[in-house]
């Protein structure tokens, strides 16, 4: 048998990671293109309100573990796209291993599965998220220490809606009684709100007809609260300015020069509203905020300039969120 060279070793790796990014920006593309005919539509496919009694958090349907990170707005992104009313989802083999299959012409939805790298000494490995190994363990003087990092890695999963099979039914119905069994009054989540923003400590100011945040004096600026339709929408608000509140130069840095209708500008409103629904997620109080139309046409031009713009505004978000609200680490499963 003929020996492979190395060179022919190297020009094979080469394609298969082209491909694989070919398959990717593929995706994206496809993602993209679909948000941008919701937006066209005039909906915004992100938003959604707090529904503990239809199941509340995107969980795994087998495992019932809550999806983690920018997950929740993809999922939901997903559940858009198929009418669904089930944020429960799960892998293609998951659902085989229990007698499940994808109806005909489902598609999945890509996510990003968290990933703990970790370098110690000249030794390099990684593997799924782990709380045990998320925090190096105590160590001697003179050890080395581990240098510890998140990545992400797309993988596919399915809708319970996408699925059939004779134990699907009591699959939802064990995670719609565990969703049930852990819901809150909307008093709790409401006070437990307040809570949490009033303790971010950028200043807050009432009055005025608009809310906005001043990165001059940094500060927010909301209308009263009895300007609000709902106590929910009130909160959706205040959260959407904290997140906004998160660009100043003590805290991420992100551009401040964007003029409205400029790219930087409709970046910056992208990054606020998608951080705003994942803040929602965590707080349960959903993302019942008043469409403003003004950005809906930005935010289309910058999606249709570069798809990529989408993960990189997401990865924006879930970094401003976990400032103000930061994740339990656990297995986010895929």
């Amino acid at each position: 048998m003929a020996a492979v060279s190395s060179s022919s070793r190297s020009r094979s790796k080469s394609r298969s990671r082209s491909n694989h990014r070919q398959g990717e920006a593929s995706s994206t593309e496809k993602l993209v293109e679909a948000i941008i005919q919701l937006l066209e539509a005039g909906t915004t496919p992100w938003r959604r309100e707090w529904d503990a009694s239809g199941g509340g958090h995107h969980v795994n349907l087998i495992s019932g573990h809550r999806y983690q990170g920018a997950n929740p707005i993809l999922l939901t992104f997903g559940m858009h796209l198929r009418a669904s009313a089930l944020p429960y989802w799960c892998g293609f083999a998951e659902a085989k291993a229990l007698g499940m299959f994808t109806r005909k012409g489902s598609q999945g939805v890509r996510i990003l599965r968290p990933q703990v790298n970790r370098v110690a000494g000249d030794t390099e490995r990684s593997g799924s998220l782990d709380a045990s190994t998320a925090t190096p363990g105590i160590k001697p003087d003179d050890a080395p220490t581990d240098r510890v990092w998140m990545s992400f890695r797309p993988v596919v999963v399915f809708n319970a809606i996408d699925l059939e099979g004779d134990a699907l039914a009591g699959w939802v119905e064990q995670r719609q009684a565990e969703a049930a069994g852990a819901e809150r009054s909307e008093p709790d989540r409401l006070a437990a709100a307040e809570d949490l923003l009033g303790a971010w400590p950028v200043p807050l100011s009432f009055g005025g007809e608009r809310a906005c945040y001043l990165p001059q004096i940094d500060r927010i600026q909301l209308p009263e609260r009895a300007a609000f339709h709902s106590a929910a929408g009130f909160y959706a608000t205040w959260a959407q300015e904290v997140i906004h509140s998160t660009r100043h130069a003590s805290c991420l840095q992100r551009d401040l020069s964007g003029r409205f209708g400029s790219r930087a500008y409709a970046r910056e409103e992208l990054v606020a509203e998608l951080g705003s629904v994942l803040l929602g997620d965590r707080l349960e109080i959903g993302s019942a905020l008043e469409n403003h139309a003004a950005y809906l046409g930005h935010w289309l031009d910058l999606l249709r300039e570069t798809p990529q713009v989408l993960f990189q505004v997401l990865g924006e978000a879930r970094r401003a969120v976990e400032l103000v609200l930061p994740e339990a680490v656990e297995n986010d499963p895929g």
